[in-house]
């Protein structure tokens, strides 16, 4: 059994739902996680001592929310070399900023990530709380 921690950074709650609904994924695969707003990460020990993680930020004007950059610039120096991850986020147009996430998870941190990012209009729409459950199995299944 491992550890997941999500991470999201959200402005009207519905990225925060979609790391909720990863959550409860990751449980219904026997898995301990933890949901951290952005504000809750400080330094790179914040991140440290899981098995796996999903970094999450709604889209806003083709961009992801400042704070999910900082934290992304945090956890260049958190030692995330070959962990699982993930990268999730609503978006009402265009969803750049899950795809920027998973590619800096990739190709910056060299995590083993999932088939790709995770990209919902609203957790309740076409689908989202079965994607988005699934998305949370899909980072267990390569701990």
């Amino acid at each position: 059994m491992g550890k997941v921690l999500i991470v999201y950074a959200s402005r009207s709650n519905e990225t925060k739902a979609i790391a909720e609904l990863i959550a409860e994924g990751v449980r219904i695969s026997g898995h301990d996680v933890d949901i951290k707003n952005t504000s809750q990460i400080k330094k790179e020990d914040d991140l440290k001592g899981y098995d796996g993680y999903a970094f999450g930020s709604a889209t806003y004007h083709g961009e992801m929310i400042t704070s999910m950059k900082q934290i992304l610039f945090i956890a260049e120096r958190a030692e995330l070399k070959d962990k699982p991850g993930g990268a999730f986020g609503a978006y009402g147009w265009s969803g750049e900023a899950p795809v920027r996430i998973f590619e800096t998870m990739e190709n910056i941190y060299g995590m083993k990530m999932v088939s790709g990012p995770l990209m919902l209009k609203a957790s309740w729409v076409g689908g989202g709380i079965q994607a988005a459950q699934g998305y949370g199995k899909d980072i267990t299944a390569i701990i």
